[in-house]
């Protein structure tokens, strides 16, 4: 039967009828959704908080970073096997499992070291998460070099120095079982904080498909980790983001990322401290220093903090492999001639004075008059003639490498000045960018640097992270040396390898050794240590800070944004 003509019609109107109610109700929707959309990415941008830098880091790629300000964002982003507590002042410097369902299970001889993988692990691009990427992880690390590997890796693990001098194909010490999780490393002998060594973010496990061998460093696109943070949009040398890993579902004892970050790369570090002080940016880098002129300020606000961290010297290198400080008169002269109390007022009076190398927060540190100086706050002048005069290099010409930033090239300027006044003839400050420095003259080959700045913050607080990594004679490589002076002292280096064997938890018993090598090297001037470093925690008014990190400064988690 022929529908009716006006049935039809009624049906048609009624079909559009719907239709438009429902195109308009999609629209509405579709515009909700998109203002919605535009509401949440507006909150996100107010709620991101931006880190203020001097020098960035040295890289995002933790396969080659060992810098302060790498640490900071690479220990959150590349969790290890074990990390830190997230926790304030001391507590912040205790172990706690990272990646692994329980710290290292130790042999009685203390050579072999066995944890498990948490299971359902997953990588911030989505990737699982498999027990063999440590031994990928840390085959990378020894293959960049990292700037560490000759330090804590090679010399201990099974197979690691055949690895790394490409005599071997694999870290044979190190045996990995996908199925049950388990890592099993072999060392060559007892390291008392092999643990801690763990933790480093060089070792925080990396997804092997974004780390594709042969092995380089990814500058820009570095591998996708397992820690609460990712990082992207890197500018090198200008800035990049720090966001929530969305893979990330929490673990005992490290809470999930919220708070997404920008972190700014500024040299001028009194702009940086303007920013914050006028709450145009939220974190003033705590590595840096306060301008003088800045400091009252930034004091005034309630937001400001002078922090004693307890593990960080400040000091200036002397090559013991070459003129004029192969001679030790020339050492002692530079040693004795520091007027410590000016450093410190040209650091917005952050410096405490003192001439041993361990800083005073580290068991073992130095105690009783300095072997040479003996008020190392004013400095000897005549002393420090008399000591050159005697060394007979005064006419040995001289480059004193240096960073940019300040307070740093004020120090470096000072220190010029100084070996001018006691006697050198030729002495010349060498600039190099603030994000090229530590890899410059770590350059122990082709740049063999003579003396300049260095410094350096605790990775765990055991003297041997200090006296292993900037005085032994065998943590000296060709690229990413960290042992800037070349110092390679036969009796040191015994020292440090027999006292290296004892854990962190049993400092105690050797506190008195530690000591008197703390004497040894000031009396042989092996370094010109110019003061303790104490560091700013400077925020805007708009942000909060629940807790920070003693070994790396601002922890991320530990800061919100209101």
């Amino acid at each position: 039967m022929e529908e009716d003509a006006t049935v039809r019609n009624h049906l048609k109107r009624s079909t559009w009828s719907v239709l438009l109610a429902v195109v308009g109700v999609a629209a509405i929707a579709a515009a909700i959704a998109a203002n919605a959309a535009a509401k949440a990415k507006a909150r996100a941008a107010a709620s991101t908080i931006t880190l203020l830098s001097g020098p960035g880091p040295q890289s995002l790629d933790p396969g080659l970073d060992y810098t302060t300000q790498g640490s900071e964002i690479n220990w959150e982003v590349y969790t290890g096997l074990t990390t830190y507590k997230h926790a304030n002042g001391m507590a912040s410097t205790e172990l706690q499992p990272g990646l692994a369902t329980a710290l290292p299970k130790i042999s009685a001889n203390g050579k072999t070291y066995t944890v498990t993988l948490r299971k359902g692990l997953k990588y911030s691009n989505g990737a699982p998460v498999k027990a063999s990427d440590f031994l990928y992880t840390v085959e990378r690390s020894l293959s960049i070099p990292w700037g560490g590997s000759a330090t804590f890796m090679t010399p201990y693990v099974v197979g690691a120095q055949a690895y790394a001098t490409h005599k071997a194909k694999t870290i044979s010490g190190i045996q990995a079982n996908n199925r049950t999780g388990k890592i099993v490393i072999h060392l060559t002998q007892a390291y008392g904080p092999f643990a801690n060594v763990l933790a480093f973010p060089a070792f925080g496990l990396v997804d092997p498909k974004t780390a594709p061998k042969p092995f380089k460093v990814q500058a820009s696109n570095p591998p996708a980790g397992a820690g609460p943070y990712m990082v992207t949009n890197i500018s090198i040398g200008k800035s990049f983001n720090i966001v929530p890993n969305p893979n990330w579902h929490g673990l005992p004892g490290i809470p999930k990322a919220t708070v997404p970050f920008t972190e700014q790369i500024n040299a001028n570090v009194n702009a940086n401290a303007l920013s914050v002080l006028k709450n145009s940016n939220q974190v003033f880098d705590w590595a840096d220093t306060i301008p003088p002129a800045d400091l009252a300020a930034a004091k005034a606000t309630g937001h400001y903090k002078l922090v004693n961290l307890g593990g960080s010297v400040y000091y200036f290198f002397l090559n013991a492999s070459r003129p004029p400080f192969n001679n030790e008169l020339a050492r002692q002269a530079v040693v004795a001639g520091l007027n410590q109390s000016g450093f410190s007022r040209l650091g917005s009076g952050t410096l405490a004075p003192g001439c041993f190398f361990l800083p005073p927060g580290i068991p073992g540190h130095g105690t009783g008059p300095c072997p040479i100086a003996k008020n190392p706050a004013t400095g000897d002048l005549a002393l420090a003639k008399k000591l050159l005069k005697q060394s007979g290099q005064a006419n040995t010409p001289i480059t004193v490498y240096g960073e940019e930033r300040s307070p740093r090239l004020q120090w470096e300027q000072a220190y010029v000045q100084e070996l001018q006044q006691i006697g050198f003839k030729h002495v010349q400050l060498k600039e190099v960018a603030d994000a090229n420095y530590f890899t410059t003259i770590g350059e122990s080959k082709k740049v063999n640097p003579q003396t300049g700045f260095a410094d350096w913050n605790e990775d765990f607080p055991n003297p041997i992270d200090f006296y292993g990594v900037l005085l032994n004679g065998k943590a000296i490589q060709a690229t990413n040396n960290e042992n800037f002076g070349q110092t390679n002292d036969p009796y040191l280096n015994k020292q440090i390898a027999k006292l290296g064997v004892v854990p962190t938890t049993k400092l105690n018993t050797v506190a008195g050794q530690w000591r008197a090598l703390e004497r040894y090297v000031a009396k042989h001037a092996y370094a010109a240590v110019f003061g303790y470093q104490s560091f700013p925690f400077f925020t805007s008014k708009n942000v909060t800070v629940k807790f920070t990190n003693d070994i790396y400064g601002w922890d991320l988690l530990g800061i919100q944004a209101h």
